[in-house]
């Protein structure tokens, strides 16, 4: 139970890669976090690319990243409406302002990159967003998982298992 304590964001949207979403939150829950799902509305349920519903806790413009340790951004396709929202952005800029862990993986650097935080890091993501990770400023490996200082990034859904566990650590040795 070492992220006893430990309030991590996770954000939904419609068409979330479902395992992306569900396996680190599992993870984090585990260990004694609290996981919160963020969405557009309360209580919404949103569907991810696979058909598993996630109804979210609470609402982008109630929830302030300040009260939080960390925060997840899931793949699929969610992360191209997720990156329309200005508090999603001014969100993860919070947390990357207070180098609170980060997590991305797939296409979730879409996310990163429209909050323009990216430049000189260290990062992967699926390979179809290289191009923009790069463009962005970013050094991209292809890799199971890259962690450069809070931000924790990998590439698929067969990488969970590593991404996981490096988030978990990067929360747990948290200051």
């Amino acid at each position: 139970m070492r992220l006893k304590e430990k309030k991590i964001i996770a954000l939904v949207s419609p068409d979330f890669e479902d395992l992306e979403l569900w396996y680190p939150v599992m993870r984090l829950q585990e260990e004694g976090a609290v996981v919160h799902l963020v969405g557009e509305k309360k209580g919404e349920t949103y569907i991810g690319k696979y058909g598993v519903p996630a109804q979210s806790d609470y609402a982008f413009n109630e929830i302030k990243a300040a009260d939080y340790d960390a925060i997840l951004v899931p793949g699929g396709w969610a992360p191209d409406k997720l990156r329309r929202y200005p508090e999603v952005l001014e969100m993860v800029r919070k947390m990357d302002k207070a180098q609170k862990p980060i997590g991305q993986i797939c296409h979730a650097g879409w996310v990163l990159i429209s909050a323009g935080i990216l430049k000189g890091r260290q990062v992967t993501s699926t390979p179809g967003i290289k191009d923009d990770m790069v463009n962005a400023g970013a050094t991209w490996h292809d890799e199971p998982v890259v962690v450069d200082g809070h931000i924790i990034s990998s590439r698929r859904p067969p990488d969970l298992p590593p991404y996981a566990k490096a988030f978990a650590d990067a929360l747990a040795n948290q200051k």
